[in-house]
């Protein structure tokens, strides 16, 4: 029985805290878990000494990942002293086998010779981890090359931000929050563009005008070599509050997945973010998606004429929108939250120790 009454400090590692990509929701998300479940929670950046941290806070649990991005700014060897006391060391990896090989992503595991070799001899962690599923394709060879097993943690939602709360100011037929990627470009315009010749279209994110995607390339110049004021010189188009006021004050929201996440079975952090807010999400179909949520919960049309029907029906029937929504909702709240990936990084650091101990 994992007692979670137990005060655990938790080092949490995100080079750049100026980051306006989803790594930015997602720290938060842990950040108010952790908290508000009663542990103490560090952000180790890049501006940061890390032997100063781990000597003055003595972790229980520290949380980084594979990407040379993140492991630049590491030190592995002295982790690994902290490890020897008692540091508990989750690694967040990359796909043993990246089949399109997508700019936001990655090369393949498989051929980073290094790496594999850090994992085998343990210097790369403790516990690894993504965030996708255990028959996923895409990760299979990880375990029989390099002895080690990942779990599954799933993306999810913040319920300390991810609420309802109602804004006339984002008031909408439709709304749409997302980057604008070259993957999804083709998606928006058969999927998200035509909606705004019949209904009242929001859309929110990044990289929209060439300006800001411009300033985003520079950005990430800075954030890799830790330019202080490169680093700053994109804001966020939207505070953290404003995105559950656009899911609460929307008609309907849309989610919608790229090719490559429909051809390979990702789902993202707005699949869970939306329902949390008691908005109404429609999202283009992907097939794993239906092992978290029901057609009762999640409206998913299988292609671009049921997409555009169900759009307009739903549209049109504000009662049966707001019954979906609940649903989701109470789906969320009982198993989707970063409530409940903390409690399940906490009972696998339980395991952990446990097994550490008996040998």
């Amino acid at each position: 029985m994992i007692d979670y009454s137990e005060k655990l400090k938790v080092l949490y590692h995100i080079p750049s805290l100026e980051t306006v990509s989803a790594f930015r929701t997602i720290y938060y998300g842990y950040k108010n878990a952790f908290e508000d479940l009663g542990h103490k929670f560090i952000t180790l950046t890049s501006n940061d000494n890390l032997r100063d941290i781990l000597e003055k806070e003595k972790p229980n649990i520290f949380i980084t990942q594979s990407q040379n991005y993140y492991l630049k700014f590491l030190d592995l060897k002295l982790i690994r002293k902290y490890r020897n006391k008692g540091m508990v060391m989750f690694t967040k990896i990359d796909y043993w086998y990246s089949p399109m090989h997508r700019i936001t992503e990655a090369k393949s595991l498989k051929d980073d010779k290094n790496k594999i070799e850090m994992i085998k001899n343990g210097l790369l962690g403790d516990i690894f981890f993504y965030q996708t599923e255990q028959d996923d394709k895409r990760m299979k060879g990880f375990e029989e090359t390099t002895g080690r097993k990942f779990e599954t943690i799933l993306l999810a939602a913040d319920k300390i931000l991810m609420k309802q709360e109602y804004d006339p100011k984002f008031e909408a037929d439709i709304s749409f929050i997302g980057t604008n990627i070259p993957e999804k470009r083709a998606l928006f315009n058969e999927l998200l563009f035509p909606l705004g010749k019949k209904y009242k279209l929001k859309i929110y994110g990044q990289d929209w005008t060439r300006t800001h995607a411009l300033l985003g390339l520079i950005q990430k110049f800075g954030q890799y070599f830790n330019i202080n004021f490169l680093k700053k010189i994109r804001k966020p188009k939207l505070k953290l509050d404003d995105e559950r006021k656009i899911y609460s004050s929307s008609k309907i929201c849309v989610n919608i997945h790229d090719i490559y996440q429909i051809k390979y079975g990702d789902i993202n952090e707005r699949l869970f973010k939306i329902p949390a807010c008691k908005g109404f999400e429609v999202a283009n179909y992907v097939l794993v998606a239906r092992r978290y949520f029901n057609s009762n919960e999640i409206v998913m049309p299988k292609n671009k004429k049921e997409w555009f029907n169900k759009i307009d029906y739903y549209i049109n029937h504000p009662e049966k929108r707001r019954k979906i929504a609940e649903r989701a909702y109470k789906k969320i709240m009982r198993y989707h939250t970063y409530h409940n990936r903390v409690k399940q990084i906490i009972g696998l650091y339980e395991e952990f120790k446990m097994k550490k101990d008996e040998k």
